[in-house]
């Protein structure tokens, strides 16, 4: 008897973690995925996401050091996106966990020389790898997730910067290459998804101030997260393929 009535608050503790998790993922609004989510607009989607009742799984190649984004309570997976081996950790790690929204947007700038003579093809490879073979390892990889999850929705964080048509003053041949081929593999996926009811969508975060262009931008983070969680959250099959800002307004490509 002595030993039953031990085991009656271990039973009890259990039953109320059970029914505290199940009412967590009841009161989900959905599970979001995140790409670089320890800094900058990643970190910031991830704050906004959190804030608006959202599971979020944030991904940082250096987790122990993703304080910030631990602080919000996401679920943090290391990721170096130019590895396909870390893709397939990472995959696996997830296997059964249906995603609602998966937000590509890991990237770089890389070095960008005007100068054609001079200009470091080696690092166009590498700005190549991240920014557009990147999130297409990553899509490969969680497209079964994305499937399984209410949603469907795959946002790929771009820049007029890879619009063709607004490229009216040169500049950033890398950056901009990058871009405009995720925009292409964005456009294609949409046509061949979208009929299964998965919506593809690139999105330009506006011009941000954040570490990756040392501060300079003329919105912050916070304000650039908090139109494109707006904008993402109201996103249904009829804007699959299209190329948005911010705010909402469509681009060119």
């Amino acid at each position: 008897m002595k030993n039953i009535l031990k085991l009656v608050p271990v039973l009890l503790l259990s039953v109320l973690c059970s029914s505290s998790i199940e009412t967590f993922a009841t009161g989900s609004k959905g599970t979001v995925f995140i790409t670089g989510a320890n800094r900058g607009i990643g970190l910031a989607l991830a704050q906004n996401f959190s804030a608006a009742g959202f599971s979020v799984i944030g991904t940082a190649r250096k987790p122990d050091q993703a304080t910030a984004l631990k602080e919000t309570g996401a679920r943090i997976e290391k990721l170096d996106v130019t590895d396909q081996a870390s893709v397939d950790a990472m995959a696996q790690s997830l296997a059964d966990v249906p995603i609602d929204i998966l937000i590509n947007n890991a990237g770089i700038i890389g070095e960008d020389n005007n100068d054609l003579a001079s200009l470091d093809v080696e690092n166009m490879a590498l700005v190549l790898n991240v920014n557009t073979l990147g999130p297409v390892r990553v899509m490969k990889a969680l497209f079964p997730n994305v499937q399984s999850g209410e949603q469907k929705k795959i946002v790929n964080i771009s820049s007029m910067m890879g619009s063709m048509e607004m490229n009216t003053w040169g500049c950033c041949a890398c950056y901009r290459a990058s871009k405009s081929a995720l925009n292409s593999i964005n456009k294609t996926f949409a046509m061949n998804y979208g009929k299964f009811g998965v919506t593809f969508v690139v999105m330009h975060p506006g011009y941000v101030k954040t570490d990756m262009n040392e501060g300079k931008g003329n919105i912050t983070p916070q304000q650039s997260a908090a139109g494109l969680v707006k904008v993402i959250t109201d996103l249904d099959a009829s804007d699959n393929g299209h190329f948005y800002d911010w705010q909402g307004n469509e681009l060119p490509w």
